[in-house]
């Protein structure tokens, strides 16, 4: 990876599912490695993970972002995983200013990096040297909220800042079947095709995937399927669309279908 001068950095959003993606090769991991090889280098990466779901908007300004692992039950060689990626103050300070008059908490030391970001940066940036910073998801906001923090946010792709949306399309845990390794409830695959729809075709509709008739099955919670809303807003920012990445299912209810703003 090498900086382009000039160039408009490409963003995404990742369907991250297990945190064992972490230590594992499969397709989509494989996808992931493809795109972080074949990127311009960043100065930096902004994170959007599903995992840091609170009750305002707020972004990581410490120095040295710790690794958090934000989950149990999964063997101990995923809680010594370790990314130790620097992170940047200066760019949480970009970001602040950047989003004004929408309030943004400066975060020095309460979060770091989750594994809905690490779990995919181990592939997508796998030496941990570029700068990383996290922005919130203010569960309290609806997701046109979200998808205008998106826009908002799409000068940074002009500065060489990698923006990295990580949840799922859909997203129900409740559901998930183990019989069903690599495919996806009937309910399920509409949403996404759907979702795949607005995004290649008018990410600005996005929203509208609140009126499916699956919705309240795909996302029973918005955490996961916030992040999309970023990618989307990009998109729309740009006046442009997405490109899929790469598609699928896992067990049943969890869509690991990414994409790509170029």
């Amino acid at each position: 990876m090498g900086t382009v001068p000039g160039m408009t950095m490409p963003a995404v959003f990742i369907g991250h599912g297990s945190p064992m993606n972490t230590l594992e090769r499969n397709r989509y991991t494989d996808a992931w490695r493809e795109f972080g090889s074949s990127m311009p280098r960043p100065r930096a990466i902004l994170a959007i993970s599903a995992h840091w779901f609170i009750n305002a908007t707020a972004v990581t300004a410490m120095q040295d972002p710790k690794t958090i692992h934000d989950f149990f039950g999964f063997p101990d060689a995923l809680f010594a995983f370790q990314y130790d990626a620097p992170g940047d103050p200066q760019l949480a300070s970009e970001i602040v200013d950047m989003l004004a008059p929408t309030w943004v908490g400066p975060d020095r030391d309460s979060w770091g990096l989750d594994h809905g970001t690490w779990s995919v940066l181990a592939h997508l940036a796998p030496a941990a040297d570029i700068p990383v910073v996290q922005l919130s998801l203010n569960a309290f906001q609806p997701l046109q909220y979200h998808f205008e923090v998106g826009a908002a946010l799409a000068p940074l792709r002009d500065r060489d800042v990698l923006i990295m949306a990580s949840g799922n399309v859909v997203h129900h845990l409740g559901m998930l079947d183990r019989r069903l390794p690599d495919s996806g409830y009937g309910w399920a695959v509409s949403f996404d095709e759907e979702a795949r729809r607005l995004m290649t075709r008018s990410p600005s509709e996005i929203t509208s995937l609140e009126r499916h008739a699956a919705y309240g099955s795909a996302v029973p919670t918005p955490d996961h399927f916030l992040p999309l809303m970023y990618l989307a807003g990009l998109a729309g920012a740009a006046g442009a669309t997405c490109d899929t990445m790469v598609e699928g299912f896992a067990m049943g209810s969890l869509s690991m279908t990414s994409y790509v703003l170029r």
